[in-house]
């Protein structure tokens, strides 16, 4: 429900969107053809988020995407060790138009 939301605002704001449905099939898209902007959730199947941005700093991509961690997860510890594992915001569900907007602002991309 939440990637139709986040599909919904994005597609309002203007950007093309694609959806993986979990994480390494987020990494094997992001090697294939590198996304301007990735909205990552903390609790994914198969790679958990961080798990991917880990990966994904790791990896041969050509143009590193921005990352926008969107989670429940809301703890200070797990803000920061997403920032330090190169997340370059972070929202908390539920989240709203305004609120990805003004992310996407922040990582220059709206």
């Amino acid at each position: 429900m939440i990637r139709k939301v986040a599909r919904h605002i994005l597609e309002t704001l203007d950007f093309q969107v694609s959806e993986a449905c979990d994480g390494r099939e987020a990494l094997d898209a992001c090697n294939a053809s590198p996304p301007d902007v990735i909205l990552l959730d903390w609790n994914m199947p198969v790679m958990s988020g961080m798990d991917f941005l880990r990966a994904l700093r790791e990896s041969n991509v050509p143009t590193r995407p921005k990352v926008v961690f969107c989670t429940t997860e809301n703890g200070m510890a797990y803000i920061r060790a997403a920032i330090e594992a190169g997340a370059d915001e972070y929202v908390m569900k539920p989240f709203d138009r305004d609120t990805i907007e003004s992310k996407l602002q922040i990582v220059g991309l709206a």
